[in-house]
């Protein structure tokens, strides 16, 4: 088979980590007998110095034309440290979600055996989480409108907007995994406070009629904040809206031990996008030291959950697996004996062929 995959590198370590994926599936497919076409898009900061905008027609059309998305990391000091910038390489991210459907960020969160020690939880702690977050994406404060500042300055304002429909569509999504799972749904709110809140919880409740052999269950966000660094393993689905899940997710990567080990994947309402959690890390660009293993096990997800290819999926998971095990990490999980970025793809890619050789 041939697959289309659009890549966007973006920012900072982005083309590093994005490099070493493509090296993973390459082997993939050539195990496989599939073959994967790569056509490459600015994102980011680096298309606002080349073009302007930090999402050009050129990118959407390039994703629109793909089977699948695989993405790096966009971001740059610049602009983190200049709040008047009217352009942004965030709003970039923003765009792309919005024209590209992508309603749903699935992020994995699941423990490493061998990293268990890195967590700055309790080993005990740590051990058998095994967690799907489900945040929705295109709806909420960070797309409500009216937004602005007042004409002195003094007050900023932003709205959080929901719809039936934005809450329906991904609370459904949400009871689809879990039901190939444990069978639980936690949904995440703060129904106490907010309007907003009280639709979701509404609407959820609704939809758990559909799912008679699901259990659902509801937890304010402040709750859910300290249960993940409490008892993690009490959660098996987590749904919920867009700011909270984009706390929520990136609070669960120290479970791992690292920030650079999880995956994620923007279900779209055409083709789908696939990056690693992570942010462009700056101050590692250009170093050979930053961890592709979120970005490689994000292809995997997408030659799963795109391409409907578990097996070609389950190598490369299996892949991580061992070169965890075998020590062969980067520095943030290993500062004694650490292997570069690339010494890491590079493993990882023999690991697939000599897995694939062996079925």
């Amino acid at each position: 088979m041939n697959y289309k995959i659009a890549l966007l590198p973006g920012d900072g370590i982005g083309p590093e980590v994005i490099e070493q994926a493509v090296k993973v599936l390459e082997v993939t497919g050539e195990a496989a007998g599939h073959c994967f076409s790569f056509t490459e898009g600015l994102v980011g900061a680096v298309a606002i110095d080349r073009t302007g905008n930090p999402f050009p027609d050129e990118t959407l059309a390039i994703c629109r034309s793909a089977d699948a998305i695989l993405f790096g990391a966009i971001g740059h000091p610049r602009y983190d440290n200049d709040p008047s910038a009217k352009v942004r390489p965030e709003q970039g991210l923003l765009r792309m979600r919005s024209e590209l459907g992508l309603y749903a960020n699935v992020r994995p969160v699941k423990s490493f055996p061998a990293l268990a020690g890195m967590s700055p939880l309790k080993e005990e702690t740590v051990a058998g989480t095994d967690i799907v977050m489900i945040r929705e994406l295109t709806g909420g404060i960070y797309f409500g409108k009216p937004r602005g500042r007042s004409e002195d300055g003094l007050t900023a304002y932003d709205t959080c907007t929901y719809s039936r429909y934005e809450i329906e569509r991904v609370v459904h999504l949400g009871c689809r995994y879990a039901m190939q799972r444990r069978k639980k749904v936690t949904v995440i709110d703060k129904a106490n406070v907010l309007a907003t809140s009280r639709l979701w919880r509404e609407t959820a409740k609704k939809i758990a009629g559909d799912y008679p052999e699901l259990e659902m269950d509801f937890m304010f966000v402040d709750n859910a904040a300290m249960q993940l660094i409490r008892n993690p393993s009490v959660f098996d689905v987590i749904v919920t809206e867009n700011m909270f899940g984009d706390i929520l997710s990136d609070e669960a990567s120290v479970i791992t031990g690292s920030i650079g080990m999880l995956p994620s994947a923007s279900i779209g309402l055409s083709a789908s996008l696939y990056e690693p959690i992570h942010g462009s890390f700056p101050q590692a660009a250009g170093k050979n030291i930053a961890n592709p293993v979120g970005t490689i096990l994000s292809a995997a997800m997408m030659l799963e959950l795109s391409f409907g290819l578990a097996k070609e999926a389950g190598w490369i998971v299996r892949a991580v697996e061992e070169a965890v095990n075998e020590g062969v990490v980067t520095s943030d999980l290993d500062a004694g004996n650490p292997h570069s970025t690339s010494e890491v793809g590079e493993h990882i890619r023999g690991l697939v062929k000599r897995l694939s050789d062996n079925g």
